[in-house]
């Protein structure tokens, strides 16, 4: 399909979904998924005043960026990104120095273009954002692989006790307190590597080199609701983290941090694997953990994300522990 036709149906598709988000005062969203679309490989966002188009696949040269731009027709100040071709960036529009992007009612940083690659905000976990924020009242909160706490933030404007976000990039949580503050919420952060600190919590030796270097000391304690969102795929001092294959070195520690009746909320971003897979492998560690699932409900991207076959990339599972 041409692209300015995919992405004219793109916006119908979107257009009472937009009217829904605008009432709850969110203003980022997905304009158009190009991997179910008609054009794998490119993603255009909206951040606020920002209009952020991301190519993974082939570049996206002037005519490109004019279409997409004509395409939209919104008054934003247009960002792009090439993910494939070492991180190109095309922008200057001043509008792109310092903007703010809203989502159910908060206000975040989105600037596009920063030290990394990723957007501050991702926008396909709102719905887990939604949740944490409707379901955080008086409640104690660990937020692991926190990266700019969207999560941590939205826990704290819901209401929640205490918030402990943690992650071990200092520029993320930089932003994630700058988001907090300009929230008017607190949250607390740890800059330390996920690992050594979950299983500091869950009363486990922390295991490899990193075992042998400094690293953040905590008491064990449990929260009322722990989110566990982590990369694919990652190296660290400490041992590898890989979801597809190894996931319960993290669930099972997570699981021991929850406390009696509290829940987790835990994330697999792999496509390969299905949610029956995934559900398999939750319930797995909890016997092995010796903690039942007495409940377990399963949270699917908002509709700006759609799937042709309703098994999103995306896996957002929220289990309840006895």
């Amino acid at each position: 399909m041409i692209l300015a036709e995919a992405i004219a149906a793109a916006l119908e598709r979107r257009r009472s979904l937009f009217a829904s988000l605008a009432s709850e005062g969110t203003d980022c969203m997905r304009l158009f998924h190009g991997a179910v679309e008609g054009h794998p490989g490119l993603a255009i966002d909206r951040y606020g005043p920002v209009l952020l188009a991301q190519s993974w696949g082939a570049p996206i040269d002037e005519a490109m960026r004019g279409t997409i731009v004509r395409a939209i027709d919104l008054d934003l100040a247009p960002a792009f990104v090439e993910r494939g071709r070492g991180g190109v960036r095309v922008g200057d529009d001043p509008r792109l120095e310092s903007p703010i992007g809203h989502e159910l009612g908060l206000a975040y940083d989105v600037r596009p273009f920063h030290d990394g690659q990723d957007p501050l905000l991702f926008l396909d976990l709102r719905v887990l954002r939604r949740y944490v924020k409707e379901t955080a009242r008086e409640r104690t909160v660990l937020n692991l692989f926190a990266y700019t706490c969207g999560l941590g933030v939205a826990a704290a404007a819901g209401g929640a006790r205490e918030v402990v976000d943690v992650d071990f990039a200092a520029s993320a949580l930089a932003i994630g307190r700058a988001n907090a503050e300009r929230n008017g919420v607190r949250i607390a952060t740890i800059e330390e590597n996920v690992i050594p600190i979950l299983r500091q919590l869950a009363r486990l030796p922390v295991k490899g080199r990193g075992g042998r270097r400094p690293y953040e000391r905590i008491a064990p304690r449990t929260f009322d609701l722990v989110v566990l969102d982590p990369p694919r795929w990652a190296k660290t001092p400490f041992g590898a983290i890989d979801v597809e294959r190894d996931y319960p070195s993290l669930l099972r520690p997570a699981m021991r941090c929850v406390s009696p009746g509290g829940r987790l909320a835990a994330t697999n971003h792999v496509p390969s694997v299905t949610r029956e897979v995934f559900e398999h492998t939750l319930r797995r560690s909890a016997e092995k953990e010796a903690r039942a699932i007495v409940a377990l409900d399963w949270l699917v991207p908002e509709a700006d994300f759609p799937s042709p076959d309703a098994q999103p990339p995306l896996k957002i599972a929220i289990a309840t522990l006895e």
